[in-house]
């Protein structure tokens, strides 16, 4: 989470390197930031290419709304290593953030549930992420991804989950406590 600029392009990829245990394939949208910060994360270390969209003219009927201009096309452009043409997709990250904007509403503009703190907003994409990978179950893996990746053999509960943040919050009367109000 955080903005499209340089700082949070770097600091993204550096995480997402620190993760990873071999050499993958990496596709990003064409947003320039990315460039630089694959670099200084991956090195020569990363097959990578970018697909940029091309967008036609916005109609005048559309202009002043949120939607961007019709989608006319895609080019794939190899940036580092040698990524194979047939997997250069962005598929899978605008699906998953698809499946989050319709989940959790906190993304829809101009709605009641729309985050006014960016606070609030970690927090609620946080408990998302948890209840996704550990307690949905999914129809087609038949488990959550948590159990299909070998993480836990577990399924969880939402009960389960309040439990484990109520087990990291300071007991009472402890340094970091918070009282009650009345």
């Amino acid at each position: 989470m955080g903005g499209r600029d340089s700082d949070y392009a770097m600091a993204f990829m550096d995480d997402l390197k620190s993760r990873l245990a071999n050499r993958v394939q990496l596709t990003s949208d064409g947003h320039r930031a990315y460039l630089e910060a694959v670099e200084g994360a991956f090195g020569g270390d990363v097959d990578y290419a970018q697909l940029v969209k091309l967008y036609g003219n916005a109609p005048e009927s559309m202009k002043g709304r949120y939607s961007p201009a019709e989608c006319i096309g895609a080019r794939k452009e190899r940036i580092e290593g040698s990524p194979d043409p047939a997997h250069i997709s962005t598929s899978y990250a605008e699906r998953q953030n698809l499946t989050m904007r319709m989940q959790m509403r906190r993304f829809t503009r101009l709605t009641n549930a729309f985050s006014k703190k960016f606070e609030n907003h970690m927090h609620m994409v946080a408990l998302y992420t948890v209840w996704y990978n550990f307690v949905k179950m999914h129809k087609t893996l038949r488990m959550t991804p948590a159990m299909a990746s070998g993480v836990t053999d577990k399924l969880y509960s939402m009960a389960d989950i309040a439990e484990m943040v109520d087990a990291t919050l300071p007991k009472p009367g402890t340094r970091g406590s918070y009282k009650k109000s009345a």
